[in-house]
């Protein structure tokens, strides 16, 4: 039985535990936070992604846990109404079928899956790797040390596993041109399934209700030509980078600025992409995120997720030979990954134009849209076709 250890307990990591336990492989799951992080954002999963979680045998569940927002408002900058859309005719979701859930719900049902049959620790990290002919060598940042036939680095967009393998990260940052503010806030605006988006040039603020929740998830994005690294030095450096560009401004802003500065669950970060010449090394892979992560402006990191995580599965499944399995994994996902990837190109967030010749073409845009349904996926979420998995599931 071959031991995997998995770095990341988030989408990516437990999907591909599923996986490969099907296959017969010991797993190891490690997440360097202390229990899992089930806060965030409601996440979208859609075309091929949705063919994955319904061979994991989750759909129902998903469809089950499915919020539905019902319209996205969009304001100019004094808070009038530009357009009110349905969500699926901004991204292009196909109504009835796509998936819109609660981050934190699809981590829980995916750790379910898994929890019983993988050695899961929390509160530890890969410190070191070691790779060599017969597995590799992990030490940990708790002491413990270990050796496994195969390391996979689910853990993110600022992936460890990445860094210890592949070094710096700065070659592969492909910065997008624009830096954001998530954070929840009290739901004091009467919303209810239901999101609303203000701009001006070159600086956005989304409020988002999911359901009948008391708290909001506010954001805060604006663009900048280069990244402001000099905020990421402490927490109270990004409240004051964030509060600083949206000084002055009109609507709620200051309201939300004001939460900003008081929330307990602040994440400030760069908006970007990875691009990597190639996702392995030696015994070492990557999967989501760590891999090639597309930005949540393209909406798809997590359908991303779930359909590297089937095919790495799939691969290491069928291929005897390490080397041979992830190439294959590669040739198959890459291309995918790319076109989705290419949704949004450095400085042109759709939703967050820069300048005020985009805003103009992005409202003039929004008041053409038509109110009929989208029925067929569009190539980018669907044009992947996943093979047929050769172990029975439980």
């Amino acid at each position: 039985m071959k031991r995997v250890l998995i770095s990341g307990a988030s989408i990516a990591g437990p999907a591909l535990a599923f996986w490969l336990q099907r296959a017969g492989f010991a797993v190891t799951i490690v997440e360097k936070a202390p229990e899992l992080r089930v806060g965030g954002y409601p996440i979208d999963v859609r075309g091929t992604a949705l063919d994955a979680v319904e061979r994991m045998g989750i759909l129902p569940r998903l469809r089950d846990l499915h919020i539905s927002t019902r319209r996205l408002t969009f304001l100019d900058a004094d808070g009038s109404e530009i357009a009110a859309v349905a969500p699926d005719d901004i991204i292009g979701g196909v109504e009835g079928e796509d998936l819109e859930v609660r981050r934190g719900d699809l981590i829980r049902t995916l750790y379910d899956l898994v929890r019983d049959d993988a050695e899961v620790r929390f509160g530890d990290t890969v410190e070191t790797l070691t790779d060599h002919a017969d597995g590799v060598d992990v030490a940990f940042r708790s002491g413990h040390r270990d050796t496994y036939d195969l390391v996979i680095g689910a853990d993110g967009l600022h992936s460890r596993t990445r860094e210890l393998v592949f070094g710096d990260e700065a070659p592969f940052h492909h910065y997008l041109g624009y830096c954001f503010a998530g954070f929840t806030m009290p739901n004091d605006f009467g919303l209810f399934r239901e999101g609303l988006a203000w701009s001006t040039p070159g600086k956005g603020a989304a409020l988002y209700a999911v359901l009948d929740s008391e708290e909001l998830h506010g954001f805060l994005v604006s663009a900048r030509p280069e990244p402001p690294l000099e905020a990421f030095r402490d927490p109270e450096s990004q409240r004051d980078l964030i509060a600083g560009t949206f000084e002055g401004e009109g609507w709620e802003i200051p309201r939300m600025v004001a939460a900003m500065r008081e929330a307990d669950d602040l994440f400030v970060d760069v908006i970007s992409q990875i691009h990597l010449p190639r996702w392995s090394e030696g015994r070492v892979a990557l999967v989501g995120d760590a891999a090639h992560a597309p930005s949540f402006l393209t909406g798809q990191g997590t359908s991303l997720a779930l359909a590297g995580a089937y095919l790495l599965g799939h691969a290491l499944a069928t291929i005897p030979d390490h080397t041979a399995a992830f190439a294959a994994y590669e040739n198959r996902l890459r291309g995918f990954a790319e076109a989705n990837q290419a949704l949004v190109s450095e400085g042109q967030a759709t939703l967050f134009p820069a300048t005020a010749e985009a805003l103009e073409r992005r409202n003039t845009a929004l008041r053409q849209l038509t109110t009929a349904r989208r029925r067929t996926p569009r190539p980018e979420h669907s044009a992947l076709t996943l093979p047929d998995f050769p172990v029975p599931v439980r």
